[in-house]
């Protein structure tokens, strides 16, 4: 039995069930997540053990209902291991993990579970009633689905023999990708760059140099520390004069997990290993055809397909910008390090920042000043969501948060009614992983017998913390990243379904992308941009003339955008591509990483992948794995729509609402091929991707 006075025992009283944060302490939550598994233990036994004939409401309806307790714990829980850990809760998190692994293997592997399941289905087969004599309405038919292809995925249909490895597998699973993630945090955070010479920083902004100050006096350093992003291209290479700087920040972060204290290798070639060997137990050829069977791509060739056709002009396009960048970095002149000024690929990011600064007449410094945080959030992507979809947005500061640094707005439709929290953790900080990625507190759902609930939603940024009392200063990049991640909070937001299994982003990987890619687009409209691109000190808006420029130039050096991130992608089919029984030495990642880029043309020694393996945590511990692929997939759709909404007047109330009720609104309830054809009214075309992307001659 759970104390009572645990802040989880019981819903949260908060408005929406928003954690009590201020009463929240790590040794609460082994205790509520145990007990969470044991309740749901034992509503599911319930279930298996029902005596009356299986039907939707005693079963599916019965396991929707379940775990209550299990998951308000848990989306509290994992939600700050990822944002705000610390050594006590990794500890906790590498305690439970095989726990909880265990737990769900005991749900989806039951095979009294399953043989319900499948009597309810053939029973409503066709349109049939329930054996209750209930017309299954399309939303129960969708979640009944979900529920069998769900355990017969998981291997629900296995004997006992393939169970009992499948549940040992799946343990150690869970044990090496929660590690993957904790000794990449640590690796990224100990790769950071330590400078003791400020001449070295030349290129720089006063602010940036202040807050590489600050980072330092965190760590107890004299000088400056260069903090890490996660991706292989690090922000500030754009910048840096110093030649010799960038070539350290580059090599600090391709070697990340390579060998040392945090080494990764052992830890990914053993997870690729047992992700193939599970494949093969669950009758598939490699975990990457396992991971396609729920997706919206029909097959693993049909992704190869679209991946490979991309390579020969996206690489022609980044062999021709080398061009230009090398000519670009020999005007400059030699190096600090007087050696022959030979394009390398620490060069590149600054080159062309100099040859899109000169084409296009933008100083990228000059830029920054324009994009303050609290502008970009509050003028741009909320004014964009109450163009769209009504919204309004109230901030909540009264409202306990996890760290100072966290936002809380309360999200109103355009009736007053309240639609969730928005929760905004913009900046970078050692306890929080890299990257940016939005995930729920609170789910939407509306369970028959049960209270609505509205959700909770929180977008993590990793932006540079500003010193105190200055303004936080965003790149273009960093703004199109808040518009994207947002596009996935009003996934969440906008929610409109019954079954929590069916709510929000519960779509597939190759889906899930899409609402957030297509919400980018707004982040350069020209009706929004006078309204959030203001200069922080003058309040004067971004001058007509460099929005012109800065538009024109966000096509520039699409050859390496497309080459680096098709060729993460490549890796990430190629680890999951492995047969089982085949397997990978630790001391030859790198040169299983050569082959793969080798064999698909992306070998380039200028544009490296935009995640190595060591340290490609989107497919090692963060749920893509096989599925990186899911981006340039999604943007089929992203490319195609956003030419919709620019046939149909672009940031209108009623496109919104059109958006929201076929896409946004629909989770998982619909076919989404089907739901597409709804909004767009046919099938996507490839075309507007190949033309965003410069690869037009590759299309027909």
């Amino acid at each position: 039995m759970l104390d009572p006075t645990n802040p989880l025992a019981a819903p949260s009283t908060l408005p929406h069930g928003l954690p009590p944060f201020d009463a929240l302490r790590t040794e609460h939550f082994a205790p509520a997540l145990r007990e969470g598994m044991a309740q749901q233990r034992a509503e599911v036994e319930a279930v298996a053990t029902c005596a009356e004939p299986p039907t939707f409401a005693n079963t599916v309806g019965a396991l929707e209902a379940s775990g209550e307790l299990l998951t308000r714990a848990a989306n509290a829980f994992y939600n700050l291991v990822s944002s705000h850990s610390d050594d006590a809760l990794r500890a906790v998190e590498a305690e439970l993990a095989p726990e909880l692994t265990a737990h769900g293997d005991a749900v989806r592997l039951d095979p009294r579970l399953f043989a319900r399941l499948a009597a309810v289905r053939e029973h409503t087969a066709g349109g049939a009633p329930d054996a209750d004599g209930t017309e299954l309405d399309d939303e129960q038919r969708a979640v009944l689905e979900r529920w069998h292809r769900d355990l017969a995925r998981a291997g629900a249909g296995l004997d006992e023999a393939a169970k009992a490895r499948l549940r040992e597998l799946n343990g150690e699973l869970s044990r090496l990708t929660t590690q993957f993630g904790t000794e990449l945090l640590a690796a990224t955070n100990a790769a950071a760059v330590h400078v003791t010479e400020e001449a070295q920083l030349a290129g720089l902004s006063a602010g940036e140099r202040s807050a590489a100050a600050q980072a330092a006096v965190a760590r107890g350093l004299d000088g400056w520390v260069l903090p890490l992003s996660l991706p292989t291209d690090q922000p500030v290479l754009a910048s840096l004069d110093h030649r010799g700087l960038r070539e350290r920040v580059f090599r600090a972060s391709t070697t990340r997990g390579l060998g040392g204290e945090h080494d990764t290798r052992p830890l990914l070639v053993r997870i690729a290993a047992l992700r193939a060997e599970r494949a093969g137990l669950l009758g598939a050829a490699h975990h990457a055809e396992h991971v396609l069977e729920d997706a919206t791509a029909p097959s693993v060739e049909a992704v190869m397909d679209l991946l490979t056709s991309v390579v020969p002009a996206a690489v022609s396009n980044a062999r021709g910008e080398a061009l230009e960048l090398a000519e670009e970095l020999r005007a400059a002149g030699p190096g600090d390090d007087d050696a022959p000024a030979e394009l390398r690929p620490w060069d590149w990011a600054w080159a062309a920042a100099r040859v899109r600064a000169r084409r296009f007449e933008l100083d990228p410094a000059g830029l920054k000043p324009y994009f303050e945080l609290d502008a970009v959030v509050t003028r741009g992507v909320f004014a964009a969501a109450t163009a769209l979809y009504g919204l309004t947005f109230t901030e909540r500061p009264e409202l306990p948060t996890y760290h100072p640094d966290v936002r809380t707005w309360e999200v109103f439709d355009e009736g007053g009614t309240s639609v969730g929290l928005f929760l905004g953790d913009f900046f970078a900080r050692e306890s929080k992983r890299g990257g940016a990625w939005m995930s729920n507190y609170v789910d939407q759902s509306a369970l028959p017998g049960r209270r609505s609930s509205r959700p909770v939603v929180v977008n993590n940024l990793n932006v540079p913390r500003p010193p105190d009392g200055e303004p936080a200063l965003l790149t273009p990049d960093e703004v199109e990243t808040a518009f994207h991640e947002f596009g996935h909070a009003l996934h969440g937001l906008l929610s409109d379904v019954r079954y929590p299994r069916l709510s929000g982003t519960t779509v597939p990987r190759d889906f899930v992308e899409f609402p957030s890619q297509v919400n980018e687009v707004w982040a350069w409209d020209p009706a929004l941009l006078p309204a959030y691109a203001r200069h922080v000190e003058t309040g004067e808006p971004l001058p007509a003339s460099t929005v012109q420029a800065l538009l024109a130039s966000r096509s520039y050096g699409e050859g390496f955008a497309t080459t680096e991130i098709v060729a993460a992608m490549l890796l990430d089919q190629a680890w999951h591509q492995l047969a089982p029984g085949e397997s990978v030495a630790p001391d030859d990642v790198e040169a299983f990483e050569a082959a793969a880029l080798e064999r698909h043309g992306t070998a380039l020694e200028l544009v490296p992948p935009r995640y190595r393996s060591t340290y490609f945590n989107h497919v090692f511990s963060g749920g893509y794995s096989a599925g990186y692929y899911s981006y340039l997939w999604s943007e089929v759709l992203d490319a195609d729509t956003v030419e919709w909404f620019a046939e149909n007047g672009g940031l209108r109330r009623e496109n919104g609402a059109a958006f929201a009720r076929e896409v946004l609104s629909r989770g998982g309830t619909v076919d989404l091929s089907a739901a597409y054809r709804a909004f767009r009214g046919r099938d996507p075309r490839v075309e507007p991707l190949l033309q965003r992307r410069g690869l037009a001659a590759t299309g027909s």
